[in-house]
């Protein structure tokens, strides 16, 4: 995971939609895989391909902290399918108030849920900080995202197809903004904490409030890009290809094309932010606590940065 191109093709594997359909039988098989090659107990005959699938399965379904099952709606490969209606909905022109509220309330559950379930969890968080973090992150996209659109109705400088267009963008600053308030609140006590970081054979040296915050940094930029392309691409996308001939004639079709421009978008946003950094990010100890960088002869340790 060293550099881009590497940590862009290990997340394609984690995002893959098709480990969603993987039974509880072969996550089995493929965690004793990985448990046998790990103490050199491997059956005759595995392959290099049968490992590197087993490892995909279980990076994709498996939390790397508390070693437990992910909820299927709630893990990286889940986050396009079960996300693609949410932003479509967001998208939707002539919103009222109450489809505003709801689209932004549904979109921040979801995303408070997903965060959640792939926070860094090598310290137990009380239940009250998710419920901040989610109340927060729902209040602020709301109050943006209501205000925004009030602004416009008011500005009586824009024509109604102008107003149209630039309403179209209210999401991305709503859920940019609410993204990073989930992402604070909510792990708000590794601030206080520290998390985990560990030395180059997997053992826990100590924990650092500095490593929480690097984590908490590259954690919240990528919840930054990640709705960048997803609400900014399609309402461009949408505004050139509704006055082409096809839907002109064709109405109806819109919203399926519309569907269809979110779902690439969500495509290839996810892997690209989550890609910005390594999911285990590597620090110098020199810039880490003292107490850390004497506990261990290592020049650099590994944190979990969550996705």
């Amino acid at each position: 995971q060293t550099s881009f191109y590497g940590r862009f093709r290990h997340f394609l594997d984690i995002i893959d939609p098709r480990t969603l359909f993987v039974t509880e039988s072969r996550l089995k098989e493929a965690v004793q895989l990985l448990e046998d090659y790990k103490h050199g107990t491997l059956p005759p005959g595995v392959t290099n391909k049968e490992l590197w699938g087993a490892q995909k399965i279980k990076q994709a379904i498996i939390h790397p902290d508390t070693n437990e099952t992910i909820f299927m709606p709630f893990r990286m490969s889940g986050y396009i399918p079960f996300g693609t209606p949410i932003v479509v909905g967001l998208l939707l022109p002539n919103q009222t108030l109450a489809s505003t509220v709801f689209w932004q309330w549904l979109n921040q559950s979801h995303n408070a849920c997903v965060n959640y379930a792939n926070r860094n969890a090598t310290k137990p968080s009380p239940t009250s900080k998710f419920i901040q973090g989610y109340l927060g992150a729902v209040i602020s996209a709301v109050s943006i995202a209501v205000g925004l659109n009030v602004l416009i109705q008011r500005a009586n400088k824009f024509t109604p197809a102008t107003r149209l267009l630039i309403q179209r963008f209210v999401p991305f600053p709503a859920v940019a903004s609410a993204n990073i308030c989930n992402v604070v609140l909510m792990r708000h006590t590794e601030l206080e904490e520290g998390i985990d970081v560990l030395d180059n054979n997997g053992n826990i040296v100590g924990s650092s409030r500095i490593a929480a915050k690097h984590a908490l940094l590259e954690t919240a930029l990528t919840r930054v890009v990640l709705p960048m392309p997803i609400l900014v691409l399609p309402p461009i996308i949408m505004s050139i290809l509704e006055k082409t001939s096809l839907l002109r004639s064709r109405p109806r079709m819109i919203l399926p094309v519309q569907s269809l421009v979110c779902l690439a978008a969500f495509g290839l946003a996810l892997p690209l932010a989550i890609s910005l950094f390594p999911q285990m990010s590597e620090i110098e100890t020199s810039r880490l606590e003292p107490e850390i960088a004497m506990a261990t002869p290592s020049k650099t340790v590994v944190y979990n940065k969550g996705l």
